[in-house]
């Protein structure tokens, strides 16, 4: 199958009106590239920042670094997803959680930042390969679409309680993000079961678990 550059089949384009393809083309760029805003209160805003060693600046740097990428992959999952989805109660509940996406992209860009470090150099590849994988669920139809969204949302949740047991217990700033972006997340899995989501079958799930596995541990150092 021939791909388009932001990695959108050429037998979607061509059912796209040229306005469609400018906003989702400039909705990728602005993804990978921009700089992300948030509406909602950047979670720990409040509190005073940590004092961390060198070493747990690094290691808080590397996991909110995943946890920006995991956005990234996020941002396009969703993306492509809404593209080839049937439903339009579905691909409104996918952009909205898209918006909430956003507001954790800012939130981990943000706390990255803050702390004197810098964002994946693999963001535009995740995004292309995320982007391919969100319409190649919407392709399959809406059922296993909202259920390899499900499947997705368990294991960031389960991700995310890692990098609670992970973060210094005195950096409150960074745990709040975290956990805030945990809850959401769980709000997104339980949205995919009410509009349908299929069970994906063990093979699938464990194929995603490995594939996440290659994109934290790489991203953390990249």
């Amino acid at each position: 199958m021939l791909w388009c550059a932001v990695g959108i089949p050429i037998c979607v384009v061509d059912t796209m009106s040229p306005d469609r393809l400018i906003i989702e083309f400039d909705r990728a760029l602005r993804t990978v590239f921009a700089a992300a805003h948030t509406v909602r209160p950047v979670p720990g805003a409040a509190f005073p920042e940590s004092t961390l060693d060198e070493k747990e600046r690094r290691h808080v740097v590397g996991l909110m670094r995943v946890n920006h990428c995991g956005e990234i992959c996020a941002q396009a999952l969703y993306q492509g997803q809404a593209l080839t989805s049937r439903d339009t109660s579905i691909r409104d509940a996918l952009r909205s959680a898209a918006d909430d996406e956003t507001e954790h992209l800012a939130w981990t860009e943000l706390r990255i930042s803050e702390l004197g470090g810098r964002k994946s150099l693999l963001n535009p590849l995740l995004y292309l390969g995320s982007l391919s994988l969100g319409v190649f669920a919407g392709v399959l139809g809406d059922k296993w679409n909202l259920g390899f969204l499900a499947e997705t949302e368990r294991q960031v949740e389960a991700h995310l309680d890692d990098h609670l047991r992970q973060l210094p217990a005195d950096d409150a700033k960074s745990r709040a993000i975290v956990d805030q972006m945990r809850l959401d997340e769980i709000q997104h899995a339980e949205m995919a079961i009410a509009h349908g989501a299929a069970e994906l079958p063990q093979v699938a799930k464990f194929a995603m678990k490995v594939a996440a596995r290659v994109m934290t541990s790489t991203a953390y150092r990249l």
